[in-house]
């Protein structure tokens, strides 16, 4: 027989099965033997039992606890006759597990009534006691035995009430570390009733939201009218899967409205379980997690964002390509990238500073951000790299209008820690194609952007297929570039720089110019030079030119060119090494090359960068006796503070001066200032490019002691250099020999050589 289910919690909660029970009688001696011996007497103890009953709840009266709850003339009549019934059972059984239904029903019934647990066993010891006295009325130790059950009974009500008070009062310490470990997490308790839509809440979870329990209400649309509407479709579904028994728990964090309209971020537990009755019931927690959500939202925007410029990095860019991209291929509208990039920034890094540097890329990051239109997503790619995403453009051209509008942006003055400095940019253009993927576009402005710069700097290019024809060309040959030294490929030609002297022009040096054969065909300087630098194989190729140069320069003095020099053009790269000077100091010791024979040509823009490595490099140079000279003088930005600042011997006027003269006025005029100007420093000057008689003459009469170029003689190799000292010496027409002078053209041609 199953218990009630009222009564099968507590069952349950006891532990109360077939086992316990028979366990039970066995601990109490308990037999069949008992039963029948109780039977036997049952009928005699009837009316002793009536009559206990009346004297019991006469007596139960003169105690207040008890008069209170017996004071209803209805309530004590069912309880006596109840409790007749009770008496009768306990003689006349059957002793089965309807019998152990029945008695915890009865203790039930007594606590819901309120019936503390001392009186209802001081109950038992009255009915003990005159059932006694009913059954043996002539045995003389019947008060011993009255008296024995007083004294067991009040022990064992103490014992039995110190045991519930030490369970009451563990269970309420475990309640009240649970009511603290609640209060330390900050979290809200809720219980919902699913079948009646009853809804319980803490006043933690009410006051989450900014209400007080009371004025939330009771039902479950109390609680899901806050949640936000794009939320609450996953709540439901969340629960409902829930119910349905498809997840072990409900967890979904969601948003809801707080009184003032706006939101806090909340995560939800809780677990699915039925009552006794069998309805489902929800119960869980609710925490506040709006900090952590904002913090993650932190994260999530640093991540998507530059730290200096607030501007989107370059995971941001590939979120809005692929955006943009979906568009196109949906409305087939018009969109554009633009990679930007300032030129010569790292100037402003290695002379200034990294802290002006970050000024300037605020600055230069906003004034690109005003060029924009409503829509336009403004990226910072890296370094001094920017790149802009137009989107619904009219055309193409208005893409073109926009880099002109940004070139001029930046071009105006930044003031940055009392410096004045002025930028310019330049710009590759890609039209977005729908077909391509977001890697292409933007490889496409980068190709553009480099031929932006190829072309001379603060400008803008449009990509084309030409253009990643030649970007593929450059791969190849820095492919190729990276195994030429190794395979023999380079070779140095030599060009020599004459002395002017009247009508007679003599050999003073000559200048080291690195060649190279790809495929046993030439290869443009102008084009693998810049190659070299960009990859940084200009190192190892650098060092091999000098070793070159110094090796044959000390083998020509040696058979007879005595006071020739050699001039080697140096790389950026090159002077901001580490301990260059010893390295060159070296190469001089092991060709036996004296220091004073060789010259190192420096460009402007190097000397502009002004590093600490570069300063020391040069004077390190200088104080080993190499001679400095500063090449293409006139075509940069150099200031002529720093001819006086770095340790220089040589002026070189580059040839685009000398072209025009002497029908130009403009160019003579920079030719005559530069010349005058390395003469009043005490510098020697030497012009390139002279390739007619007026070149030489205008230079002569201007009082230019060196210069260099076709009309003298083209570069050649070491073999036919070599040839043309032979020519040359035999003429007269090497510096030292005072051979009266023949025209150096007329002496190659008898030569023969070119």
């Amino acid at each position: 027989m199953s218990p009630e289910p009222e009564l099968k919690p507590l069952f349950q909660s006891i532990g109360l099965d077939r086992e316990e029970i028979h366990a039970r009688c066995r601990y109490l001696d308990w037999s069949p033997a008992d039963g029948r011996r109780l039977n036997r007497h049952a009928a005699r103890l009837e009316s002793a039992h009536v009559e206990f009953v009346d004297d019991l709840y006469d007596y139960l009266r003169g105690f207040d606890p008890l008069a209170r709850i017996l004071s209803e003339p209805a309530t004590l009549d069912r309880l006596k006759r109840s409790q007749i019934t009770y008496y009768q059972q306990l003689l006349n059984g059957p002793y089965d597990y309807q019998y152990v239904h029945d008695r915890l029903r009865v203790g039930m019934v007594h606590e819901r009534v309120g019936l503390e647990l001392k009186w209802y066993l001081g109950a038992y010891r009255l009915h003990l006691d005159a059932m006694l006295a009913n059954l043996f009325p002539a045995d003389e130790n019947r008060e011993l035995y009255a008296s024995l059950l007083k004294v067991v009974f009040f022990d064992m009500s103490l014992a039995v009430e110190a045991y519930s008070a030490a369970r009451r009062r563990a269970l309420e310490d475990s309640e009240a570390r649970f009511a603290r470990a609640l209060r330390g997490s900050n979290d809200g308790i809720w219980d919902w009733d699913v079948a009646t839509d009853r809804l319980y809440v803490s006043e933690r979870w009410a006051s989450m939201l900014g209400l007080s329990r009371d004025s939330l209400g009771e039902r479950g649309q109390h609680w899901f009218q806050r949640v936000h509407p794009d939320d609450l479709p996953a709540l439901r579904q969340a629960i409902d899967t829930h119910l349905r028994g498809e997840t072990p728990w409900l967890y979904l964090e969601y948003r809801m409205r707080r009184p003032d309209g706006t939101y806090i971020w909340v995560l939800v537990r809780g677990v699915a379980e039925r009552d006794s009755q069998g309805d489902v019931r929800l119960t869980g927690s609710q925490t506040d997690i709006s900090e952590r959500k904002q913090a993650e939202a932190e994260l999530r925007r640093a991540a998507r964002h530059d730290p200096l410029t607030g501007l989107a990095n370059r995971t941001r860019l590939d979120e809005l390509l692929h955006r943009a991209l979906q568009r196109q291929r949906k409305f087939a509208s018009e969109a554009a990238l633009l990679f930007i990039d300032l030129d010569r920034f790292k100037l402003i890094n290695d002379s200034l500073g990294h802290a002006v540097g970050d000024l300037v890329l605020v600055e230069m990051a906003q004034r690109l951000k005003q060029c924009l239109r409503p829509g336009d997503h403004l990226t910072r790619f890296g370094g001094d790299e920017f790149v802009v995403l137009l989107d619904e453009l009219d055309c193409q051209d208005s893409a073109e209008h926009l880099a002109q509008r940004m070139l001029d942006a930046l071009q105006r003055p930044v003031y940055v820690h009392n410096h004045e400095l002025v930028f310019t940019a330049s710009i590759g253009i890609a039209a977005l194609d729908g077909q391509a993927q977001p890697g292409e576009t933007l490889q496409a402005a980068d190709i553009a952007l480099y031929s932006a710069k190829a072309a001379g700097k603060s400008q803008y290019a449009r990509y084309t297929h030409d253009m990643h024809s030649a970007a593929q060309h450059r791969l190849e040959l820095q492919s190729a570039l990276a195994q030429a030294l190794a395979r023999n490929e380079f070779v140095v030609h030599y060009q020599p720089i004459y002395q002017l002297d009247g009508e007679q022009s003599t050999v003073y040096g000559v200048e080291a110019l690195l060649r190279w054969r790809l495929n046993d065909q030439p290869v443009s300087p102008q084009e693998f030079i810049p190659a070299l630098e960009e990859t940084g194989d200009i190192l190892p190729v650098g060092d091999w030119v000098l070793e070159q140069a110094c090796r044959q320069v000390r083998a020509w003095q040696q058979t007879g060119q005595s006071h020739l020099s050699c001039s080697v053009n140096l790389s950026s790269r090159q002077l901001r090494q580490a301990g260059f000077a010893a390295r060159v100091a070296a190469i001089l010791q092991a060709s036996g090359l004296e220091a004073q024979f060789l010259v190192l040509e420096i460009t402007e823009g190097l000397l502009m960068e002004d590093s600490p490595e570069l300063h020391h490099n040069l004077r390190a140079l200088a104080r080993l006796g190499v001679r400095l000279a500063l090449d293409d003088f006139g075509t940069g930005y150099c200031s002529l503070g720093y001819l006086q600042r770095f340790p220089l011997h040589i002026l070189k006027v580059d040839k685009s001066f000398v072209m025009g003269l002497p029908q130009d006025r403009e160019q003579s005029a920079i030719c005559r200032a530069i010349i005058g100007l390395g003469k009043s420093l005490g510098l020697q000057v030497i012009a390139e490019g002279v390739e007619t008689e007026q070149h030489r003459q205008f230079l002569l009469d201007e009082g230019c002691q060196h210069a260099q170029g076709f009309w003298f003689a083209r570069p050649c190799s070491s073999q036919d250099m070599q040839q043309l000292f032979n020519a040359l010496d035999s003429c007269g027409l090497l510096a030292g020999h005072a051979t009266p002078a023949v025209p150096v053209n007329q002496a190659l041609s008898r030569r023969e050589l070119s």
